[in-house]
């Protein structure tokens, strides 16, 4: 996909202090990696359990993956298939959950009121690891309820951001973002303007942020979500 710097940042230092440490600067600035997820997907599970392992602390960022994929990648054999053989790869159990592959909306809802309060890793776990170790339905309140619980998230007010439908518009304009930013599939790792696509690419995203830890390039690799 090449590189797109942000030129115009460095022109003004340039033309403003006529120096490079200033433009250095922005170089060297930390920027905070952002975890994005769709709970509908197993590959969310899978690199669910790791990513804070492999990245550190991040942000958890749930998009609707439909949005991104204009459809639902799930409803094809070859796709779960696909995601069995990886979660074996891993030595990690995936059950499919009651339902799938319904998106799972309800549950979407209620992580990015968790993130918003910065429980968004704990509930996400907690979440994935009932629907795909336990194979149970994440649209059912009491299971969302056991998921907000673990997450230390108010019951009450985790279940009404999950069923409260004004929460899709932004869960699917993140979605349309990603696609126009060149994402082809979730969960993917955003730093900056730097986005790795892809379950099985947390390694090379490890690997980006040890030996760069900002920049401006799109790393993209084909991953249903």
């Amino acid at each position: 996909m090449g590189d797109v710097i942000v030129l115009a940042e460095r022109r003004r230092l340039r033309e403003e202090n006529g120096n490079s440490a200033a433009i250095a600067a922005i170089d060297a600035r930390p920027r905070e990696a952002i975890f994005l997820f769709d709970l509908a997907s197993p590959l969310t599970y899978l690199a669910a359990e790791r990513v804070e392992r492999l990245l550190g602390t991040v942000r958890w960022e749930p998009v609707a993956a439909e949005a991104l994929h204009r459809g639902n990648p799930w409803v094809d054999p070859a796709a779960r298939a696909a995601a069995e053989r990886r979660a074996a790869a891993l030595n990690l159990p995936l059950v499919w959950p009651d339902r799938f592959p319904d998106p799972g909306r309800a549950a979407l809802r209620a992580a990015a009121y968790a993130a918003e309060h910065g429980r968004g890793a704990a509930f996400t776990l907690a979440a994935c690891r009932l629907a795909y170790c336990g194979g149970f339905d994440l649209e059912d309140p009491e299971v969302l309820a056991e998921a907000a619980a673990a997450a230390g998230l108010g019951l009450e007010e985790c279940l009404h951001a999950a069923g409260d439908v004004a929460r899709d518009g932004p869960l699917e304009a993140a979605g349309r973002r990603l696609l126009a930013a060149g994402a082809d599939g979730l969960p993917a790792v955003r730093v900056g303007r730097t986005l790795i696509c892809g379950e099985d690419r947390l390694g090379e995203a490890s690997a980006w942020l040890r030996h760069h830890g900002s920049g401006a390039r799109r790393v993209t690799g084909l991953q249903p979500s």
